[in-house]
């Protein structure tokens, strides 16, 4: 009696492993190939050391580009009443959450943009995407954590941000921060070599346009961001 216990117990664990197998094997051939690509990114340990060093380019300072950035942006707002003004009058824009950029709750700004900035942060965004995902790294996001500033706000942040600047093209409008050190990661296990490949690609991505005229960009060590202004 024992030894026939055994022997279905055996043959029950085999058959189940063969249905566990079948359903897998099922499921390999007909998930759609961007899905399984997905999967295999998600589970993926690969160290991705691969990546060319951008960072250190990033080293324009504000003296480069206040005068521009007062010129093709919004006037100075005072608080968040103003903030309010220059939206309904079209002059700044809502900037959300998107599916290839995460925006972080503000405190010492505002979510909100010039068209022609939310339109850069967007070209980022979908390049940026692009990059991660052939590069095995499918829906990752980054993290927008400053946008459009008053002249309130920039009186609070200046008592923790050595960087802030009366002159600083975040009252402009066309100016935000994009985090270098945390990133939204779609990914089961992340390694110290995903967050640098993330970073410097970032960086890449921003250097391209850069290069294309398209903004201004600081890599700033002691934020944790590199802060873009849109040209």
């Amino acid at each position: 009696m024992r030894i026939r216990r055994i022997r279905f117990r055996k043959e029950y664990r085999l058959k189940g492993r063969l249905f566990i197998f079948t359903v897998f094997s099922l499921c390999i051939i007909f998930i759609p190939k961007p899905h399984r690509a997905a999967m295999g990114s998600f589970f993926s340990t690969e160290c991705r050391s691969y990546q060319q060093v951008y960072s250190r380019k990033l080293n324009d300072r504000i003296t480069d580009y206040a005068i521009q950035a007062r010129i093709t942006g919004i006037e100075k707002c005072s608080d968040g009443k103003d903030i309010g003004k220059r939206m309904l009058s079209g002059k700044l824009v809502r900037v959300s959450g998107s599916r290839r950029y995460k925006v972080e709750n503000m405190a010492h700004s505002y979510p909100c943009l010039t068209r022609e900035s939310k339109q850069l942060l967007d070209e980022i965004g979908r390049k940026f995407s692009q990059k991660v995902r052939k590069d095995g790294l499918m829906g990752s996001r980054f993290i927008v954590t400053s946008m459009t500033r008053t002249t309130e706000k920039i009186r609070g942040l200046g008592k923790t941000n050595i960087n802030v600047s009366d002159n600083s093209p975040h009252l402009n409008g066309n100016a935000f921060d994009i985090s270098y050190a945390r990133f939204s990661f779609r990914k089961l296990h992340v390694t110290e070599c995903d967050e640098w490949y993330m970073k410097e690609a970032l960086a890449e991505v921003i250097w391209n346009l850069r290069q294309e005229k398209k903004c201004w960009a600081t890599y700033e060590r002691n934020q944790g961001c590199f802060h873009v202004v849109s040209r």
